[in-house]
C-alpha cells in the first residue's frame, strides 16, 4: 500500500523554470542590479553635492533618476528571485563589483554632476544591453525587464543631457 504524500510535504520546485535557464537569467541580471544599486547611491550624493544656477532642477531631476534606479534594480532582482536563485547586492558587494566611473567627490557644477552622472547611466546601459542580447533566446520574459529597463534609463539620461546640451 503506498502512502498518500501531502501537498505540504513534497518538495516543490522554487521556480517552474529550467535550472540553466534560471542560472543564465541570473548570470545577466546580477550585474545590472549591482550597478544600478551604485547609480542610486551615487545618483543620491549628487543630488546633495549639486551647485548651480538651475540648482533646483537639476537636484529634483537626480532625486527622480535615484528612485528610478531603485526602482529598476528591484525590478531585475526581484525577477532573479522569482526564479528562485538568491542575489547579492549588499553595498559591500556593489562597491567590489559595480562597473560603474567614479563620482567626484564634494560640491560640484551642474554641469560636472550631470555629466558624471550621464557617464553611469552609459556604463549601467552597457550591461543593460548585453542583457538585452544575451537573454533574447536564453528567457523572453527576463528579457522583457532588461528592455523596460533600458528604455526608462534612456529616458533619464535624456532629461539629463537636455540640461547640459547646445542643440
Amino acid at each position: 500500500m503506498t502512502e498518500a504524500v501531502s501537498p505540504t510535504t513534497q518538495a516543490v520546485p522554487t521556480s517552474a523554470v529550467d535550472p540553466d535557464v534560471t542560472s543564465g537569467v541570473a548570470q545577466f541580471l546580477s550585474p545590472v542590479v549591482i550597478d544600478l544599486t551604485a547609480l542610486a547611491v551615487d545618483g543620491k550624493q549628487a543630488h546633495w553635492h549639486v551647485r548651480g544656477a538651475n540648482f533646483q532642477a537639476v537636484h529634483e531631476l537626480l532625486d527622480s533618476v535615484v528612485d528610478h534606479a531603485h526602482d529598476y534594480a528591484d525590478l531585475a532582482a526581484e525577477r532573479v528571485v522569482a526564479l528562485g536563485l538568491p542575489l547579492d547586492a549588499r553595498i559591500q558587494t556593489v562597491a567590489a563589483k559595480a562597473t560603474t566611473p567614479t563620482l567626484a567627490e564634494g560640491f560640484q557644477s551642474s554641469d560636472i554632476v550631470i555629466a558624471e552622472v550621464i557617464a553611469e547611466i552609459d556604463a549601467v546601459l552597457t550591461g543593460v544591453r548585453t542583457a538585452v542580447t544575451e537573454l533574447a533566446e536564453l528567457d523572453p520574459v527576463s528579457q522583457d525587464v532588461v528592455i523596460e529597463i533600458a528604455r526608462g534609463l534612456e529616458k533619464d539620461r535624456w532629461f539629463l543631457f537636455a540640461h547640459i546640451s547646445e542643440k
